[in-house]
């Protein structure tokens, strides 16, 4: 059993931001305002802000560098409270919310999200919580379903299914071309990744380099990895 850390400052605060490439409601600006409105209300001082960008609500713990950060800066200010916009930016899986809970707890810290919803340590807010936590799974279930649909009656019309990879642009008639500058970001990946380097490392060597997305944001680790693997 992992060892808690004594409480941590429960005025003080670590924000996390994650936007996924599967769910835009709640960009980071709109999360970053609703947690810094909370912590105003509060009389919270939030010591941190970390993000991760294009990382599913699937993804696990090990593959969020921003969430792994804000871990240790829970540790490191010893903060009481891990804060986010809503309780599906911490994962849309139940299993892994659970882990990142109890990652939180042995620093010390609880999970508070700024919507206000289900804080509490009373039954009805525990309960509440699950109830969310579930319909956030079932929600991204039922978007990955719907994507695979559509997918497959574009694909059974003839039609080219699935985004422009990065690397190419779509002419008017769907047919793929060469984007010299994003092709390059592509072999550099490649090369670093047959160097023996880390997806973590690359991402940081992009993200120092001013290579960002079409989205201009930099490159996640997720969308590092489908690249690398585009080989």
């Amino acid at each position: 059993m992992a060892r808690r850390s004594r409480p941590g400052d429960s005025k003080t605060a670590v924000a996390y931001v994650r936007v996924s490439t599967e769910d835009q409601k709640l960009g980071p600006e709109a999360q970053r305002a609703s947690i810094e409105g909370w912590a105003q209300r509060e009389g919270v001082s939030i010591v941190a802000w970390h993000n991760d960008h294009g990382v599913s609500g699937g993804a696990d713990l090990e593959d969020r560098p921003g969430l792994i950060a804000a871990l240790g800066e829970l540790r490191a200010r010893r903060a009481g409270i891990l804060v986010v916009a809503k309780r599906d930016r911490l994962a849309r899986d139940v299993c892994i919310i659970s882990t990142v809970e109890r990652a939180v707890e042995t620093c010390g810290a609880r999970v508070v999200s700024s919507d206000g919803i289900a804080n509490g340590d009373d039954a009805a807010s525990v309960l509440l919580r699950q109830i969310l936590d579930a319909a956030a799974q079932y929600e991204r279930a039922l978007i990955r379903a719907r994507t695979k649909a559509a997918l497959k009656a574009k694909r059974a019309r003839g039609d080219r299914a699935g985004e422009v990879p990065l690397g190419f642009r779509a002419d008017d008639m769907g047919r793929l071309h060469e984007e010299p500058s994003e092709s390059a970001t592509v072999r550099k990946i490649h090369a670093l990744r047959e160097a023996g380097q880390s997806l973590r490392s690359i991402v940081k060597a992009l993200a120092q380099d001013g290579v960002l997305s079409r989205a201009r944001t930099p490159l996640g680790l997720t969308q590092v990895a489908r690249l690398a693997r585009a080989a």
